[in-house]
């Protein structure tokens, strides 16, 4: 019999039902659940081991990193610095960015490095791990790369590079690292137990993560056509998803607290499950008097930049500035959603249109080239649910 922690109002109560299913049917190993609602927690739920080497239990306070669903925190400092007419996403990069004008890429506004349209999700030469942990080394590197396609002409997944190339026009702007302008602006106001770049004193509370195997429904052999490309494109070391993983030389590790301490805002976040809801939710409404962005700026910061076959994952992706929105054929996304979701499982998003804000952290990580049944089962019983309420 699997426990599991927390709260859930009333009416709730399919969501908790569908967070236990995944430590009892699809080998969840610990895990943390919270959604708001119109700006008020209504789940809180957490389970399973931070530690399965040592037993360490999960607790309402564990941290995980969370990957790519980090994404969307440099999105939204560099939202806020322009809802404050401080800086302009149309404006030239090299405006802001001097150095950045190198190699023929002085054109290219703020907007594309949100959209992932700069062409720059690749270093021809990977900047030594070391060096990249200290922020500038890789940062001169980026300024000085030729695109690897012509910008503006098609998006690509800037997996590694995006939070630097977004976090250095944020420190260029506002003159703190990305990390500390998170940190004051959004995480201290609204209350968040989030990091970019985690302090020594926290790194107790970090879940071990878990490499799982990949899911049966995208092994070879049972995989859909459309993905096999994509598929393919992993095992081939010239590939742009391969390269863009190979920034850093050795690759970014980030069970290792090193990596935890620096700031690398495309993938290290780390964060709470309630904390990540609350940032969403703090993003689409008031929490406790607090809202981020306007009503106008989301609009805008939420609006579709490009659509189709993503040059890099090699499959149909749709960008907003900094968010991800969701394709016809997820149906357990609403329509309305934006959010980020984070390799291995993790997940934040938030639906303006009902309110909801949805933060899944886990250190069970699965890798699958369609929907983790995981997520997919708590987001649909959250939809179940708000479609039984008024809004």
């Amino acid at each position: 019999m699997f426990m599991v922690s927390g709260t859930v109002e009333p009416g709730y109560e399919p969501v908790r039902e569908a967070f236990l299913a995944n430590f009892e049917t699809r080998s969840e190993v610990g895990a943390a659940l919270s959604v708001y609602r119109h700006g008020r927690e209504v789940v809180r739920l957490w389970g399973g081991v931070a530690d399965p080497t040592t037993g360490r239990a999960w607790r309402e306070d564990t941290l995980q990193v969370v990957y790519s669903t980090t994404k969307s925190v440099p999105a939204a400092c560099a939202h806020l610095l322009a809802q404050r007419g401080e800086l302009d996403l149309d404006a030239p990069v090299a405006e802001y960015w001097p150095e950045f004008a190198a190699a023929g890429k002085g054109h290219i506004p703020v907007r594309w490095l949100l959209s992932h349209q700069a062409g720059l999700p690749v270093l021809d030469r990977p900047v030594p791990l070391a060096e990249a942990l200290t922020w500038e080394p890789v940062v001169a590197a980026l300024a000085a790369q030729a695109p690897a396609w012509q910008p503006g002409t098609a998006h690509g997944y800037h997996g590694l590079t995006y939070g630097w190339l977004v976090g250095e026009v944020v420190r260029r702007v506002s003159g703190r690292s990305l990390g500390t302008y998170f940190a004051d602006e959004i995480a201290k106001p609204l209350g968040l137990d989030f990091w970019i770049g985690l302090p020594a004193t926290e790194a107790h509370r970090v879940a071990r993560l878990v490499e799982q195997p990949v899911a049966p429904s995208t092994a070879a052999g049972v995989m859909p056509e459309a993905l096999r490309e994509a598929l393919a494109a992993y095992t081939d070391p010239t590939s742009l998803v391969v390269r863009s993983t190979a920034v850093t030389d050795p690759p970014l590790d980030l069970a290792d607290p090193r990596a935890w301490a620096a700031e690398i805002p495309a993938v290290n976040g780390i964060c709470t499950a309630s904390s990540l809801a609350r940032f969403y939710a703090g993003l689409i409404g008031e929490v406790d008097g607090i809202r981020i962005l306007d009503a106008t700026t989301l609009a805008a910061a939420t609006r579709e930049q490009a659509s189709g076959i993503d040059q890099v994952l090699k499959v149909p992706t749709r960008p907003a500035l900094g968010f991800g929105l969701p394709l016809p054929e997820q149906p357990w996304w609403s329509p309305t959603a934006f959010g980020f979701p984070g390799h291995g499982g993790s997940l934040g998003y938030a639906d303006p249109a009902s309110g909801i804000a949805f933060g899944y952290v886990m250190n069970g990580l699965r890798v699958t080239m369609d929907a983790d049944p995981r997520t997919a089962s708590l987001i649909g019983a959250v939809r179940t649910v708000v479609s039984r309420q008024p809004a």
